[in-house]
């Protein structure tokens, strides 16, 4: 399990290599903005995959982080 501060760490090199500097700025901005609800979110996030897509999916991700 990572701190806070390696997660904030690894969350900004994340933003900054997908986005760049000008559009992670923007990204930072507007989750400031706007009111955010992390659950509600995540219910749409897979809702076009099957649990067992995601399982495989986790499961990949998993052997390549290793």
């Amino acid at each position: 399990m990572s701190t806070e501060p390696e997660i904030k760490e690894k969350g900004m090199k994340a933003l900054l290599k997908e986005f760049g500097e000008l559009d992670t700025e923007i990204f930072i901005k507007m989750i400031h903005r706007e009111p955010f609800d992390y659950t509600e979110w995540q219910e749409d996030l897979w809702s076009d995959k099957t649990m067992d897509q995601l399982s495989r999916k986790a499961m990949k991700h998993q052997k390549n982080k290793n």
